[in-house]
């Protein structure tokens, strides 16, 4: 479908058109499929890191189907609030929300081995973190200059990184496969590799939907040709249909409220990161879809949006919302601005998120196949903050800051056992690794003199000079 047959260029351009519905309707679904599949498999990896059963047999099956079922339908809710508005909370812009990757390694620690009764002090978290984000809304414009490249690129380099090994585990056949004859078989890694290579191929040698949606037809391939191997049966599959309600509303504090000094600090402090996230998303948005910069208005409102969208999902059961950003590509590749194609987006989210057979059905699919497409995912987030980083100049300054915080960051989640005496709340925020990373970064991008910059990087670099951004130096 080409751009020129959808509106003249200023009308692609204007975020308040709305294509026929006849094209109207397939642009908003190619939003979902383009950010389904990472939408849901947060959901999937907390309850892994919780422990729950994943059988559909499990006692823990209607737990783990409606943190799903609430991923879908609050991504569709604080889409709306970013495309409709209300009052100052929304861009009123083309921006697709969903469940955010870079809460992960704040998550897991949370929850690791303690069931449902964990779920409690994280959603609590996920509320105070949600207003907290709502509120950066206010002074976000101010901030900004504490967060260049050089942090952000490290941060989403180390959100990538803490996640790698969750996808490496998941394709040799998940957490509790470890220690098993079965965990790292041929078996488990063929799943996962037909996920890989066919979401390369689509990837590269495709155009359109089929490259959009690489990633899940990849995840649908794996899925058949796990059936035709063995891995899964369709008896299995029509279980976990057959136990999924037809519909059903999100509960209110399904969980309870449970006050974590570390949960309401790390969802807190990951707001800054989600952010600033959220600020570049709005301004690839603008500049891809309607060659402008963003105003300060479309900016603060997008961040409240993010904010009190996470604050709204957390009562309900659902994790952090921030901006997708493949969906900021899409908007690029197709030309069209319309936020109202992206309502349509979000209310098939609402639609598919209130039918839990819909969760039922993405549930069976084996955790090799998942580990397949995690393994692209998570490796794209980590190239993404390397892209990040190639926008910073490489002088000695920015190289200390640079290795000290990952070399800290990384170091404890490598080795969490390094701070075990230090009390609970503060073990879990400085093993996820990312938020020491963070602070240090940020804290010593603010005090390192600016003069470094132009000294020697010999003594700091084993004999390579610092150069120009995205340079290597010369002999």
């Amino acid at each position: 479908m080409s751009a020129s047959s959808i509106g003249t260029p200023d009308q692609l351009r204007d975020p308040n058109y709305t294509p026929a519905l006849g094209r109207a309707i397939p642009l908003g679904i190619q939003h979902v499929l383009a950010m389904f599949v990472s939408n849901v498999t947060p959901a999937i990896i907390v309850a892994g890191a919780a422990g729950f059963g994943f059988g559909s047999n499990s006692p823990d099956f209607p737990e783990l189907l409606y943190l799903m079922q609430m991923s879908m339908l609050f991504a569709g809710v604080a889409t709306l609030l970013q495309t409709v508005t209300i009052g100052p909370v929304g861009a009123a812009l083309p921006i697709v929300q969903g469940t955010s990757f870079a809460f992960l390694p704040i998550m897991i620690p949370l929850v690791a081995g303690k069931g449902v009764d964990a779920l409690a002090a994280l959603f609590t978290g996920v509320i105070i973190g949600g207003l907290f984000h709502a509120a950066l809304g206010t002074v976000i414009g101010r901030i900004r200059f504490a967060l260049p490249p050089l942090v952000t690129g490290l941060v989403v380099m180390m959100i990538g990184l803490a996640l790698v090994k969750v996808g490496i585990q998941y394709a040799a056949g998940g957490v509790p496969a470890i220690g098993t004859p079965e965990y790292g078989s041929l078996l488990n890694w063929s799943a996962a590799l037909v996920v890989i290579l066919v979401t390369l191929g689509l990837k590269f040698f495709t155009k359109g939907m089929l490259s959009i949606s690489a990633v899940l037809i990849g995840l649908i391939v794996g899925y058949i040709y796990a059936i035709g191997v063995g891995m899964l049966s369709v008896e299995s599959i029509g279980t976990s249909w057959s136990r999924a309600s037809a519909f059903a509303l999100p509960v209110p504090f399904k969980y309870g409220w449970e006050m974590s000094a570390a949960a309401i600090i790390g969802f807190c402090l990951m707001a800054f990161i989600s952010a600033i996230e959220t600020v570049g998303d709005v301004s690839g948005i603008t500049k891809g879809g309607a060659g402008r910069e963003a105003t300060d208005t479309e900016i603060a409102g997008a961040t409240y949006a993010d904010g009190f969208g996470t604050a709204i999902a957390g009562c309900f059961g659902a994790f952090p919302n921030t901006s997708f950003s493949q969906n900021v590509g899409l908007i690029a590749m197709t030309g069209v601005m319309s936020r109202h194609v992206v309502t349509i987006g979000a209310i098939f989210l609402i639609v598919c998120g209130l039918v839990p057979k819909v969760g039922g059905v993405i549930r069976t699919v084996p955790i090799e196949v998942l580990g397949g497409g995690v393994i692209v995912m998570f490796g794209m987030v980590v190239a993404a903050g390397i892209s990040m980083l190639s926008d910073v100049e490489w002088n000695r300054r920015n190289m200390v800051i640079f290795a000290i915080s990952l070399s800290v960051g990384l170091g404890l989640q490598l080795e969490p056992g390094a701070v075990q005496h230090l009390p609970d709340t503060a073990r879990i925020l400085m093993t996820s690794g990312l938020l020491p990373a963070a602070l240090i970064a940020i804290v010593l991008n603010l005090v390192l003199p600016e003069h470094l910059a132009e000294e020697s990087t010999e003594e700091v670099s084993g004999g390579m000079a610092g150069h120009g951004a995205g340079s290597l130096p010369h002999d």
